[in-house]
């Protein structure tokens, strides 16, 4: 993430905030405010030592940036990354793992912000989650909202269908809770692998090395089997309980509205692991271009790969911000037959 956000910098595309600012309402609002313009980076946030930086990845130009390589090659870039993922390079020791904090208060350690004034509490969002089963090693990498409950525990909002859902479930009719990692921080490539829809039991993570073009440098947890980015900045390491129930109450969602999804599962961190003078990064949720496009940029790509199956002539598909990243595609032809639209 550091060397993207330096990228930006040297481009005029971040906007430094010395003033200091609250967690509560105030990040949410000012990377509102520049939704679609510069990255912000919240230099004192109050309460905390950590900085925060946010609205990184708010434009397709940025996503291209972000992967090394043109608007017009993004799609191609990511399909390619699919077919073809790159093993990790795994490392002995790694900046992630500079400091550790064992049994941490989500709260007091991380400047998480709290959005919008009808949930219930503050959302880690752009929380990259690291998972695999015990058993069958099946790995999966990718994104859900976590709202800290108290000190070391925290509700994990996940899709039932989704595959982080599915191996805690398994690890659950077991007897047992499923290991995890939240990974805060991340390149783009790392979060842009971790939206995409892949079988059960792909490793996302190989994906996001392909994305790169070489292998990604990964780091074995202090406290679990599992492999993390090794430059992230934050490392939460827990457990997933998918027999405790919580109820959530209202989220606001890629539509701009709330939802209530009802009850997610638990989450219970042993310990954080961080880099020295570590800077928490946030998605601002809701209908906002970084939160719809991290969907949209993934789900597009899976949905021109899979239509070219059936027709080749397929050039590309987009998913963007008139359907909020997710309720529309518009799909381009190249040379049709007639039928083919």
């Amino acid at each position: 993430m550091r060397a993207f956000l330096a990228a930006l910098e040297a481009t005029g595309q971040v906007t430094t905030i010395a003033q200091p600012v609250t967690a509560d309402f105030e990040i949410a609002a000012c990377l509102a405010e520049l939704d679609a313009g510069p990255a912000l980076r919240f230099e004192h946030v109050s309460g905390h030592k950590m900085p925060v930086v946010g609205n990184l990845l708010n434009s397709l130009p940025r996503f291209a940036m972000g992967l090394g390589t043109t608007q017009s090659e993004l799609q191609g870039v990511i399909i390619g990354a699919i077919e073809a993922p790159s093993t990790h390079r795994v490392l002995t020791s790694a900046s992630c793992q500079e400091e550790v904090v064992a049994d941490p208060d989500l709260i007091g350690e991380m400047p998480i912000p709290r959005f919008f004034e009808h949930e219930r509490g503050p959302y880690i969002t752009a929380g990259v989650i690291v998972a695999k089963d015990r058993h069958t090693g099946q790995t999966n990498l990718s994104i859900a909202r976590l709202m800290p409950l108290g000190r070391n525990r925290a509700f994990v909002g996940i899709a039932p269908n989704h595959h982080l859902a599915v191996l805690a479930r398994q690890a659950h009719t077991r007897g047992e809770t499923l290991d995890i990692a939240v990974c805060i921080g991340n390149h783009p490539a790392v979060l842009v692998a971790s939206c995409l829809y892949l079988g059960l039991g792909d490793d996302e993570l190989k994906v996001a090395g392909a994305l790169l073009g070489e292998p990604l440098d990964v780091i074995r947890c202090v406290g679990s089997d599992l492999l993390v980015p090794a430059h992230c900045e934050c490392v939460l390491e827990g457990t997933l309980d998918a027999g405790e129930r919580i109820e959530e109450g209202p989220v606001s969602e890629f539509h701009g509205l709330y939802e209530n999804y009802g009850a997610g599962i638990a989450a219970t961190f042993k310990r954080l692991t961080r880099r020295h003078g570590a800077m928490f990064q946030v998605v601002l949720p809701g209908y906002h271009p970084e939160h719809c496009l991290l969907g949209g940029v993934a789900i597009a790509a899976g949905l021109a790969r899979a239509a070219r199956a059936s027709v080749p002539a397929v050039r590309e598909v987009a998913v963007g911000m008139g359907g909020a990243g997710r309720l529309h595609a518009v799909v381009s032809l190249h040379e049709p037959r007639p039928g083919d639209a």
